[in-house]
């Protein structure tokens, strides 16, 4: 993801997340000004249109978890493989920088999104409570990435 992808990516995040708030223009500038240092971003596109998006927050040290700062796909292509790229991709990102786990905060009341991260390997491992607008609950999920990992920790 870079500058030129900004107006498709807010547009997006503003028609899927309307309710939670969703991320300004800013908030994701200010995400990019983290990479490569601290942060890696991936747009996935489909005939050079963006259908999705992902970012992560590196691990500071190696064995330090990654943080999955967002993932979407546009409504018409959910369903369709994209997240599953967009998520193989993140692993593959946090396992380069040597992650121990990564980490992921979610809806509570988002079912299809926790079926997702069920299927990639996550486990819920606590609540935020009213975390997101409304009131609502969070989820904190979990996913190992050393053998041995959840044994250690």
């Amino acid at each position: 993801m870079g500058e030129p992808d900004l107006d498709t990516v807010v547009s997006l995040e503003q028609e899927l997340f309307a309710g939670d708030p969703p991320w300004s223009e800013r908030q994701f500038r200010a995400e990019l000004a983290g990479v490569p240092d601290t942060r890696w971003y991936v747009v996935a596109e489909d005939a050079g249109e963006i259908v999705g998006y992902a970012g992560l927050l590196l691990p500071p040290l190696p064995g330090d978890p990654a943080d999955v700062m967002t993932i979407a796909v546009a409504a018409d292509r959910q369903r369709g493989g994209v997240g599953t790229v967009l998520m193989t991709a993140l692993e593959t990102e946090a396992r380069r920088h040597r992650a121990g786990e990564m980490l992921l905060e979610v809806r509570a009341d988002n079912d299809p999104a926790l079926a997702f991260y069920a299927r990639h390997g996550f486990e819920r491992i606590a609540v935020r409570r009213k975390y997101y607008g409304g009131g609502r609950d969070g989820l904190v999920l979990r996913k190992w990435l050393r053998a041995g990992a959840a044994a250690e920790g």
